[in-house]
Protein backbone atom coordinates (compact mmCIF):
# COMPACT_ATOMS: atom_id res chain seq x y z
CA UNK A 1 0.00 0.00 0.00
CA UNK A 2 2.57 2.07 0.40
CA UNK A 3 4.42 2.07 -2.19
CA UNK A 4 1.30 2.72 -4.26
CA UNK A 5 1.21 5.89 -2.36
CA UNK A 6 4.53 7.12 -2.75
CA UNK A 7 4.57 6.32 -6.75
CA UNK A 8 1.65 8.43 -7.15
CA UNK A 9 3.19 11.53 -4.98
CA UNK A 10 6.18 10.82 -7.33
CA UNK A 11 3.89 11.11 -10.08
CA UNK A 12 2.78 14.05 -9.40
CA UNK A 13 5.70 15.81 -8.38
CA UNK A 14 7.13 14.45 -11.73
CA UNK A 15 4.39 15.85 -13.87
CA UNK A 16 4.36 19.25 -11.31
CA UNK A 17 8.04 20.28 -12.00
CA UNK A 18 7.94 19.54 -15.43
CA UNK A 19 4.96 22.18 -16.09
CA UNK A 20 7.83 24.50 -14.09
CA UNK A 21 10.80 24.01 -16.06
CA UNK A 22 8.48 23.88 -19.00
CA UNK A 23 6.86 27.52 -18.18
CA UNK A 24 10.30 29.19 -17.45
CA UNK A 25 12.81 27.65 -19.98
CA UNK A 26 9.76 29.12 -22.72
CA UNK A 27 11.93 32.02 -22.55
CA UNK A 28 15.25 30.44 -23.26
CA UNK A 29 15.38 29.40 -26.95
CA UNK A 30 16.79 26.00 -27.96
CA UNK A 31 16.39 24.72 -24.25
CA UNK A 32 14.43 21.97 -23.15
CA UNK A 33 14.76 20.66 -19.40
CA UNK A 34 12.23 17.58 -19.24
CA UNK A 35 12.05 15.42 -15.65
CA UNK A 36 12.84 11.87 -16.54
CA UNK A 37 12.08 10.55 -12.82
CA UNK A 38 11.51 11.18 -9.23
CA UNK A 39 11.61 9.32 -6.45
CA UNK A 40 10.70 10.43 -2.50
CA UNK A 41 12.11 9.28 0.64
CA UNK A 42 9.64 7.03 2.67
CA UNK A 43 8.64 9.56 4.99
CA UNK A 44 8.17 12.32 2.15
CA UNK A 45 11.03 14.62 3.56
CA UNK A 46 13.30 14.35 0.34
CA UNK A 47 12.56 14.53 -3.14
CA UNK A 48 15.22 13.91 -5.77
CA UNK A 49 14.66 14.91 -9.56
CA UNK A 50 16.56 13.65 -12.03
CA UNK A 51 16.44 16.04 -15.02
CA UNK A 52 17.03 15.82 -18.77
CA UNK A 53 18.47 18.52 -20.03
CA UNK A 54 18.74 19.57 -24.01
CA UNK A 55 21.26 20.46 -25.14
CA UNK A 56 23.42 18.52 -22.87
CA UNK A 57 26.62 21.03 -23.44
CA UNK A 58 24.55 23.44 -21.26
CA UNK A 59 23.27 20.79 -18.92
CA UNK A 60 25.83 21.94 -16.13
CA UNK A 61 25.14 25.68 -16.37
CA UNK A 62 21.56 25.41 -16.42
CA UNK A 63 21.96 22.20 -13.38
CA UNK A 64 23.61 25.27 -11.67
CA UNK A 65 20.99 27.87 -12.31
CA UNK A 66 18.05 25.70 -11.06
CA UNK A 67 20.17 24.25 -7.80
CA UNK A 68 20.32 28.33 -6.85
CA UNK A 69 16.88 28.73 -7.51
CA UNK A 70 15.54 25.56 -5.43
CA UNK A 71 13.51 27.64 -2.64
CA UNK A 72 11.77 29.13 -5.72
CA UNK A 73 11.05 25.69 -7.51
CA UNK A 74 9.90 24.58 -4.18
CA UNK A 75 7.38 26.97 -3.52
CA UNK A 76 6.08 27.41 -6.93
CA UNK A 77 6.13 23.66 -6.29
CA UNK A 78 4.28 24.38 -2.93
CA UNK A 79 1.56 26.60 -4.57
CA UNK A 80 0.21 23.86 -7.26
CA UNK A 81 0.12 20.87 -4.62
CA UNK A 82 -0.46 22.19 -1.12
CA UNK A 83 -4.19 20.54 -1.84
CA UNK A 84 -2.62 16.98 -2.40
CA UNK A 85 0.12 16.95 0.13
CA UNK A 86 0.52 18.17 3.82
CA UNK A 87 4.17 18.78 3.44
CA UNK A 88 6.32 19.37 0.65
CA UNK A 89 9.69 17.83 0.10
CA UNK A 90 12.97 19.43 -0.06
CA UNK A 91 14.03 19.24 -3.63
CA UNK A 92 17.12 17.77 -4.79
CA UNK A 93 18.06 17.69 -8.64
CA UNK A 94 20.66 15.89 -10.50
CA UNK A 95 21.41 15.16 -14.32
CA UNK A 96 20.28 12.41 -15.75
CA UNK A 97 22.60 10.64 -18.10
CA UNK A 98 20.94 8.15 -19.33
CA UNK A 99 20.07 9.74 -22.54
CA UNK A 100 23.84 10.66 -23.48
CA UNK A 101 25.18 6.81 -22.30
CA UNK A 102 22.59 5.33 -24.39
CA UNK A 103 23.95 7.36 -27.73
CA UNK A 104 27.32 6.11 -26.86
CA UNK A 105 26.36 2.38 -26.84
CA UNK A 106 24.71 2.94 -30.17
CA UNK A 107 28.18 4.71 -31.33
CA UNK A 108 29.94 2.02 -30.09
CA UNK A 109 27.62 -0.37 -31.71
CA UNK A 110 27.87 1.34 -35.23
CA UNK A 111 31.54 1.43 -35.18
Amino acid sequence: MEGTRLQKIERLLQKELGDIFQKQTQAMHGVLVSVSVVRVSPDLSVAKAYLSIFPSAKGEELLKAIRANTKAIRYDLGQRVRLQLRKIPELSFFIDDSLDYIEHIDSLLNK
